[in-house]
């Protein structure tokens, strides 16, 4: 009885794929997002002598003499500008201001920084009150770990603050503290390095997010015949029918999308989004990473026994009958205990220097597995859900400061009020030679939006026996990769203002495929068109005769 173990290793394939509905809704909703050393604040009161930038600091200290840790901080609207190389930097010797808060006449700071504490007064008095003392700069602690934005008041008119003026976090203030009380000499030096034009983290956040839409794409080519056709004559009748039972598995589990579900599916990842804006905190981030890791590890066992289960059949022939699941695969448990041990390590491991590892990889294999279960039947559909995201996208990013005072998309997607924990729904990559490191990231929804029709357009090239340059495949994929392009460029004119990635991959994906079939005469059958959701899957038991005869049925 060898059906047996291949019918349980299906089982619980298709129950992995049959839970992502929730890890499926999640990972639709961010997109890409990315700071630069410096940035504008467009709701912040402007005046002269109040209308600088933000710049990001590095502030290297020195006590008694010997280099310590270099601090980031971050400047204000108002004061001067810090200089972009260490060289032009000065050297100056930090003093506490007295009182501490230098909220009133301060004791004398002449050619050194004053270190004040954040509250009881606005930021410009600080800044006055310090300048008026002879201080060549200003640090002011805040009062946790973030870097809070200091902007002038409507009454900060015709300020003038000639000395640089620099919030640190708390740990870096505590830093100071402990030095200074122990009687020692702390020395600090401000600049603010430039960011380079383009990291190589692009390229490489570039190729994944392309090779996981191709990947996906094309899986039913590494995953749609286990074995040969010899091997499966040589199989017994029962053997047989756990092929068929494959094949219904496969088909029971793909999700068409519809017009209607494609609407009511934009405005409720709005509507989650709002809610993540409004009631994000650590335990709501911790629920996300739990998702992800539930998501991920569905994600990775499916990937795996796909593309073992064609090469290595032998695999799943052992079995084990387990309480509630039944007869399971050893292979395919020893798989998943794999899976889960790997999700757990990087959740562990999610804030050191190797975590986005972890996470791109959990995070492709569930792109992956959710790109074979849902599926668009036709370009009508494709139009629906894509134009639905195309808005959606542009509103969260471009439109919402306008009702909510900044970008909820770029809020979310930063992690703002999530007690440090990062939002997992994306893909990044570190900027290796980047001075403020960071990383650049893409959100899933950026993948999977596009990926739905670049899928979609292979399904339907498969059906209808196209060649390759005949096709659509290959030019949606050359289109997503040149849209993509196109946002990190965006991302660099508007010097790191987070993009709506789908403003500039739509219409490189929808858009190619549209004009495509008009020059073709094909757009009616497309746009009508009806390719079983099933037969990328169960490509390896269909002939092409069977396919193109479902094709023809839909029109």
């Amino acid at each position: 009885m060898r059906s047996l173990p291949l019918r349980a290793n299906y089982r619980m394939a298709a129950s992995a794929r049959s839970s992502l509905a929730v890890p499926l809704f999640m990972c639709l909703i961010f997109a890409a997002a990315a700071n630069d050393a410096s940035e504008k604040d467009d709701n912040a009161p402007k005046s002269p002598g109040c209308d600088n930038d933000f710049q990001l600091v590095k502030i290297r200290t020195w006590i008694n003499g010997v280099e310590a840790k270099t601090i980031d901080g971050i400047t204000g609207t108002f004061g001067s500008h810090v200089p972009t190389s260490a060289e032009k930097g000065l050297r100056l010797p930090v003093v506490f201001t007295n009182p501490l808060n230098c909220c009133s006449t301060s004791s004398e700071l002449s050619g050194s920084a004053g270190l004040s504490v954040r509250g009881d007064c606005s930021f410009t008095t600080k800044a006055n009150i310090a300048q008026q003392a002879g201080a060549k700069a200003l640090l002011v602690i805040n009062d946790n770990e973030e870097l809070d934005k200091m902007v002038c008041s409507d009454a900060d008119i015709g300020l003038n603050i000639s000395m640089p003026v620099v919030m640190i976090p708390r740990a870096g203030g505590d830093i100071f503290n402990k030095s200074m009380i122990s009687g020692f000499t702390v020395e600090i030096l401000l600049y603010s390095p430039n960011r380079p034009v383009m990291d190589w983290s692009v390229i490489l956040l570039w190729i994944m997010a392309v090779g996981t839409i191709v990947s996906a794409s094309l899986w039913s080519e590494f995953t749609g015949s286990e074995v040969s056709n010899d091997r499966y004559n040589e199989l017994s009748q029962k053997e047989s029918s756990a092929e068929t039972y494959r094949t219904k598995v496969r088909s029971d589990e793909v999700l068409d999308l519809t017009v209607k579900g494609a609407l009511v599916f934009v405005l409720t990842a709005s509507a989650f989004l709002l809610l993540l804006y409004f009631f994000m905190s650590s335990w709501f981030a911790w629920l996300l990473i739990i998702l992800f890791c539930i998501g991920g590890i569905e994600g990775m066992h499916s990937c795996i026994i796909s593309l073992t289960q064609r090469r290595c059949i032998n695999f799943g022939q052992r079995s084990l009958n387990l309480p509630v699941l039944g007869e399971v695969s050893l292979f395919s448990l020893g798989t998943f205990l794999f899976c889960v041990a790997f999700a757990v390590f990087w959740a562990v491991t999610r804030q050191s220097s190797y975590g986005w590892v972890g996470q791109d990889v959990l995070g492709m294999c569930l792109m992956i597995t959710v790109l074979q279960v849902a599926q668009l039947p036709n370009i009508k559909v494709a139009s629906a859900l894509l134009c639905c995201a195309f808005a959606y996208d542009i509103f969260w990013v471009f439109l919402s400061p306008l009702i909510f005072h900044q970008s909820v998309m770029i809020a979310v997607a930063r992690g703002d009020n999530s007690g440090g924990e990062a939002i997992p729904m994306l893909l990044r990559v570190p900027r290796v030679f980047d001075p403020w490191g960071g990383y650049d990231m893409i959100g899933f929804g950026d993948i999977l939006f596009p990926g739905l029709l670049v899928a979609f357009a292979r399904r339907f090239d498969k059906a209808s026996k196209k060649d390759m340059w005949n096709g659509y495949f290959i030019w949606l994929a050359i289109g997503y990769g040149i849209g993509l392009l196109l946002t990190y460029l965006g991302l660099y004119l508007m010097n790191g203002h987070g993009q709506p990635a789908l403003l500039y991959l739509v219409p490189c994906t929808l858009g190619v495929i549209i004009l495509l079939a008009l020059a073709r005469g094909e757009l009616r059958e497309l746009w009508h068109c009806r390719i079983e959701s099933y037969s990328s899957s169960s490509a390896g038991s269909s002939e092409p005769g069977d396919l193109v005869s479902k094709l023809e049925e839909g029109r």
